[in-house]
């Protein structure tokens, strides 16, 4: 089920489904260890005239969106069969620890009534069940969860103080379904403490008058310790949670706004997503460096696996998004991690958890009984890449000293000496999509860009030996990339060749939009050759999707998420905006802008209530499939609006229309 809201701090990060329950709850990391692991739940629910409606019941109409640039869910869930509509306002508190929900519960009939709300909580803390345990606490009167360094203290407050009723118990074990069934009478057992499989209810019995309203808050407070967390809830309870919703939106509100964008040529619609997508990446993003792909638990990667890790490919276009959008902090956190996890060869590993450990992977370490690096090399280039970006936007000069030798010349020498020694483009690796292993396009594309970067760093540095050793290197590869990859029968740049001992080349002439893509972005060629023109039009000729919904498919025969026929691939938010980059790139005058323009009408149709982008989407339907939301969809939607920005200001067209613009 995609993720209607992330809500986080950098160090605890909770998704809600689209029935605003909980079903992510990250902590201490942004991505690592999932506290309820997609596959629990943190349920609401309605008590009144002998009826219990949980919200995942059908009765319930329940509509969620972010608040008006700030890092907030507002969901409103209306009863009709209950005469009952609840208002909620959930955030995670800026400055610490805390998840917070505000709840304004509505009696929606004529007569007063008693109404019982209740919240549940199944935890799995640190993703195991051993050792769980939930409790009542007499003494502060919260409920506690914990396990060791992990502990999960909940309280809420309505007008007449504390909550109502309490139960602890368990959950899928011993033929036991959970204590949220305990609720089904409006009574809850207040039974005091259990272990193993925890969890636990919490009720707030309100008397509310015939068409009036009262309002409730709850929150959980996360630590390392009891000590922790109780201090918490003090502070909680000092400050007021209401206060602390409060300023939570003012500062997310003056982070999104920190700079005068004119947005000039833009709707309403396309400037708001701009902003939600600068929250979205931002609560992907660990207070230590990594951005995650995901915190979407329900997509299992290859049915084993989450998108909660950090790949240094999709991390480097979110710090390029960061860094264009004037959050430089973030991203030099992004690099730092980077420079601690890079190898000593000097490349990159498939991905990285949170806490700079070694992400799980599928590439092997052999192929055809030789051994082969496990590595995507774009991943390793695309680092250095945004590290240009940074320094172009900051100056930091002292920061890129700092990082030289242990991040840019180590990376820099791999890619140089990392080549065909036919070709002298890289050598074979997985590509961008990690599926298929040879000599990529796109790759090759982005060691060029890479190494043109690392030349520029050295003569910044007075490094004139590697910074000759760079350059020559990268126009090898450029004049290879032109003799070896462009198909001049198809006009397209092919996907990749495979060169086998013997020196023969093997072609995959798949036309990808990464290739196209690759080419333009990274400087391999003018956006105005004729070689890219011709590319682009076999892009739009056949990896459009020829649909209502429309978009472009990442290449031709993509099965990944597919379920249908007729079409190329699914249509992937990623792609469809490369292609909208291309036009920006080829624009000479205003009315160029029309494919743009079109482009990002599409991304806003497709976005989902809340503004969270998938991955990709379902060609018929538009429905979003895989990751929801995805960073790298979020961080492509900001860059695309940035550089429109960018070359409205070099045409002339708008002046001062993007404070953070520089000469690249």
């Amino acid at each position: 089920m995609p993720k209607s809201l992330s809500l986080g701090n950098g160090n605890i990060l909770v998704c809600t489904d689209k029935r605003a329950q909980v079903r992510d709850f990250y902590f201490p990391y942004v991505g690592l260890e999932n506290h309820v692991g997609g596959h629990y739940t943190h349920r609401i629910g309605v008590w009144v005239d002998y009826q219990l409606n949980w919200f995942d019941n059908p009765n319930w109409d329940i509509q969620i969106r972010s608040a008006d640039q700030s890092l907030q869910g507002v969901t409103t869930a209306i009863n009709r069969t209950l005469g009952v509509t609840l208002n909620l306002t959930d955030t995670v508190y800026n400055e610490k620890n805390i998840f917070l929900r505000e709840v304004k519960v509505t009696n929606d009939s004529d007569i007063k009534r008693s109404i019982k709300l209740f919240f549940g909580h199944e935890f799995e803390i640190y993703e195991s069940h051993r050792g769980d345990t939930a409790y009542f606490d007499p003494i502060n009167h919260v409920i506690v969860h914990y396990n060791g360094k992990r502990v999960f203290l909940i309280n809420g407050l309505s007008e007449k103080g504390s909550f109502d009723d309490y139960t602890a118990g368990v959950f899928k074990i011993e033929g036991k379904e959970g204590s949220f069934k305990d609720a089904e009478d409006g009574q809850l057992a207040k039974n005091l403490i259990e272990h193993g499989p925890a969890d636990s209810v919490m009720g707030f019995y309100l008397d509310i008058p015939a068409n009036e309203s009262k309002t409730i808050h709850y929150w959980v407070a996360v630590g390392k310790s009891m000590k922790e967390t109780q201090e918490l809830n003090k502070y909680v309870l000092e400050r007021n949670p209401g206060h602390l919703l409060r300023t939570t939106r003012d500062f997310w509100h003056a982070w999104v706004n920190k700079y005068n964008f004119t947005f000039y040529g833009l709707t309403q619609d396309e400037i708001s997503l701009f902003k939600r997508s600068l929250l979205t990446i931002r609560t992907h993003a660990d207070n230590h460096g990594a951005i995650i792909a995901s915190a979407d638990s329900d997509m299992l990667q290859n049915g084993r696996d989450t998108y909660s890790y950090m790949w240094p490919r999709d991390g480097a276009f979110s710090a390029i998004a960061f860094d264009m959008a004037g959050d430089f902090n973030v991203a030099e956190r992004f690099f730092d991690f980077c420079d601690n996890v890079l190898t000593g060869d000097g490349y990159f590993m498939h991905k990285y958890r949170p806490d700079e450990s070694l992400g799980s992977s599928w590439h092997p370490w052999m192929r055809n009984g030789k051994i082969e690096l496990p590595i995507q090399e774009d991943e390793t280039a695309l680092v250095l890449i945004a590290l240009w970006h940074h320094y172009a936007q900051t100056r930091d000069l002292e920061f890129i000293e700092k990082i030289y030798n242990s991040l840019i010349k180590r990376s820099a020498d791999f890619m140089v000496g990392y080549r065909d020694p036919k070709t002298q483009l890289p050598k074979a690796s997985y590509d961008l999509w990690e599926e298929k292993f040879g000599i990529h396009t796109f790759t090759s594309a982005t060691v060029y860009s890479a190494l043109m970067c690392a030349a520029k760093f050295a003569k910044l540095l007075g490094k004139e030996k590697s910074e000759h050793i760079y350059t020559t290197a990268a126009f090898e590869i450029r004049q290879s990339i032109l003799n070896y990859l462009y198909d001049e029968e198809q006009g397209i740049f092919v996907k990749m060749i495979n060169v086998a001992d013997d020196g023969t080349i093997t072609y995959d002439r798949t036309l990808d939009m990464s290739s196209m893509y690759g080419i333009f972005e990274f400087g391999v060629l003018d956006v105005e050759d004729p070689r890219l023109a011709r590319t682009v039009k076999q892009v739009e000729d056949r990896l459009l999707v020829k649909t209502s919904v429309s978009g472009i498919a990442r290449y031709e025969g993509d099965i990944y998420f597919r379920d249908t026929s007729g079409v190329p691939g699914n249509p992937w938010i990623i792609t469809t905006l490369w292609l909208a980059q291309y036009y920006i790139a080829l624009a000479k005058k205003e009315a160029d802008f029309a494919p743009v323009h079109q482009w990002l009408a599409w991304a806003v149709k497709h976005a989902g209530p809340s503004g969270v982008f998938s991955e990709q989407l379902h060609p018929y339907s538009g429905e979003p499939l895989s990751a929801t939301p995805l960073t790298w969809s979020h961080s492509e939607y900001i860059m695309t609006i940035v550089k429109y920005l960018d070359k409205l200001e070099e045409l002339g067209i708008c002046l001062k229309c993007n404070p953070m613009y520089t000469e690249q």
